[in-house]
């Protein structure tokens, strides 16, 4: 049977969301938004020389080039003022986490709520003006080394931080914006769009390559069902979930007794959703970023390392998989779903398992079955994100397409489309009782007799 919420979110078409004037300002708001990040990606950081960085990018597409330009929008690729993306901001999200969970001023931060949220959120702001500055320095000195500096020096490398730095800043304060006064999670958002709007270009160039007989016919159906078929698991597993059974005693109000209800805990099957993809993504990509641009000026320490962990290699592949099944399990406990506090709101609202003390025996019991569930869950994750990126290395597929990016697309998706129906149907109670409360107020006026002289 399904739940009135439920139908009224089948019921929902145009006209409907026609009159949801906040939901459609929320969307447009969005939309501006990302347009304004998408044109910064078109907008080049002075003294560059465009020509010479189009063939290196290039000649890069085929490797680490070529992933970077995917989680960037494009922006790496044209060199421009969003070219690092937000990926510091996510890199200094990653650090301030682990900190929170290590260091005791920070667990006492967390525990004050909404200030110590805020003192967080501003902690991480400093760390991503930090690896911003150092990653935008790293690439001044790359682009100068590498020769696509028109006027090379003190003057080109100022300019070239101050306006990378700038544009991450800016993209930060974008993504706050339409977290908060638009629809879905704005870096998210940010991510899924730069992800979309390259795909159309990558696609016309894998399929020139095919056309040229650079890659077999069969090979290119074959990528392409892979796709397919990674999409449709992608969201049957962020669909599933585990349903605890729970039970609330029958409870005494005055002189009326209401009989005890039951109702279900659910549990995904991935709680920690596409975050961890990108968190190792970018502790990946941090590293190689401020060494593509080094050209022949690279160490042999460190072209051991970029050698070593290359996309396709054994070591890059047992790292990126291991730091997914890591950030999973830590983003579900510390964040997505913290046991100790629902076993706590449980007990403050009378519910418990059956069969299971409430407070401590029900967090213990939680932590067992979350625990379990994430072996699932963060294999898949490890799976899809791992298995394009094998493939790829194996027949040489110069799409890039990977796994991380059918997550974000997906996921994403999936959170966007979630919260506009909750708006709708939120909107559509609203409606409900409104006019519940013009009825009323009419039938009472019907009821009204002649006022007496």
């Amino acid at each position: 049977m399904a739940s009135a919420a439920e139908q009224m979110a089948s019921n929902i078409s145009w006209s409907a969301f026609g009159k949801a004037t906040e939901l459609r300002q929320r969307i447009l708001f969005t939309i501006g938004m990302l347009m304004v990040y998408r044109l910064g990606t078109y907008i080049p950081v002075p003294g560059i020389d465009s020509n010479a960085l189009r063939e290196f990018m290039d000649q890069a597409a085929t490797g680490i080039g070529g992933i970077l330009s995917m989680f960037t929008g494009g922006a790496l690729s044209r060199m421009a003022i969003f070219t690092l993306g937000i990926m510091p901001y996510i890199s200094a999200s990653i650090v301030m986490q682990l900190l929170g969970s290590m260091w005791e001023p920070l667990k006492n931060l967390k525990k004050e709520g909404e200030q110590g949220r805020r003192k967080l959120t501003q902690y991480t702001r400093y760390g991503t003006v930090f690896l911003a500055t150092v990653q935008a320095y790293g690439l001044a000195v790359g682009l100068e080394a590498g020769g696509f500096a028109t006027d090379p020096g003190l003057f080109f490398r100022a300019a070239c931080m101050i306006t990378i730095v700038g544009g991450t800043m800016l993209l930060m304060w974008i993504g706050e914006q339409i977290t908060a006064r638009g629809i879905g999670n704005g870096i998210s958002l940010i991510i899924f769009v730069g992800i979309i709007a390259e795909i159309p270009a990558a696609l016309a160039q894998f399929l020139a390559q095919g056309r040229s007989g650079t890659i077999s016919p069969l090979t290119i159906i074959g990528i392409l069902v892979m796709v397919g078929i990674v999409l449709l698991f992608v969201v049957f597993m962020e669909r599933s979930l585990r349903k605890i059974h729970i039970q609330y005693p029958r409870q005494q109000r005055g002189m009326k007794v209401f009989d005890g209800s039951s109702s279900h805990l659910p549990i995904k099957v991935n709680p920690a959703g596409v975050i961890p993809a990108i968190f190792a993504s970018a502790l990946l990509l941090l590293p190689t970023t401020i060494s593509t641009f080094s050209g022949g000026t690279s160490g042999p320490v460190m072209s051991t390392i970029l050698a070593l962990f290359g996309p396709g290699q054994p070591l890059y592949l047992i790292f990126f998989g291991g730091m997914i099944v890591f950030f999973t399990y830590f983003y579900t406990r510390e964040v997505a779903f913290k046991t100790d506090e629902v076993a706590d709101n449980l007990k403050n609202q009378n519910g418990f398992v059956p069969g299971i003390r409430p407070g401590k025996k029900t967090a213990e019991y939680l932590d067992y079955v979350v625990t379990r569930i994430l072996v699932l869950g963060s294999g898949y994750l490890a799976l899809v994100a791992l298995l394009p990126e094998i493939i790829r290395a194996q027949l040489s597929v110069p799409f890039y397409f990977g796994g991380t990016s059918v997550l974000i697309i997906v996921s994403v998706g999936m959170d966007t489309i979630q919260q506009i129906q909750s708006h709708l149907v939120a909107h559509q109670y609203e409606g409900l009782i409104e006019k519940s409360q013009l009825r009323g107020k009419r039938s009472a006026n019907k009821r009204k007799g002649p006022s007496r002289k």
